[in-house]
């Protein structure tokens, strides 16, 4: 684990890769329920997958650009392009597949996405640092 600046890791254990792309995983189901939830939309398991397919379909694409599996804890390496991605990415999806984009929707993705997707990645740096110090 690196600061912001983000070498590549020499070395990054599969065992590392799978747990930042399941945190990323289960951070997107979790963003989908949250705001289905607050809409008391129906069908709970299936409307969150439908909800959240596009964004998980934009972070994996932000996984694969930044080749995030190099140093998937890096906040700039990884965190953003897979915020950016998912961003972006569910965003596109959703227009092409007739589901609701709006400008406040934007808004909460933009932020929800970025303070979880990057924002952890950003404790485990700060908590890195304190274990050094």
């Amino acid at each position: 684990m690196n600061s912001l600046k983000t070498k590549p890791a020499t070395s990054v254990s599969a065992r590392t890769v799978m747990a930042a792309a399941a945190a990323d995983i289960i951070i997107i189901l979790a963003f989908a329920a949250i705001g289905r939830d607050a809409h008391h939309r129906e069908e709970p398991v299936l409307g969150v997958l439908l909800t959240a397919w596009p964004f998980l379909a934009g972070a994996a694409a932000g996984w694969m650009v930044a080749r995030a599996w190099r140093n998937p804890l890096s906040v700039l390496r990884a965190g953003v392009p897979v915020w950016l991605g998912s961003l972006i990415g569910g965003m596109v999806l959703r227009a092409l597949t007739a589901q609701t984009v709006v400008v406040p929707f934007i808004i909460v993705a933009t932020l929800a996405l970025a303070v979880f997707l990057v924002g952890y990645r950003l404790l485990l740096v700060g908590l890195a640092r304190l274990r050094r110090s």
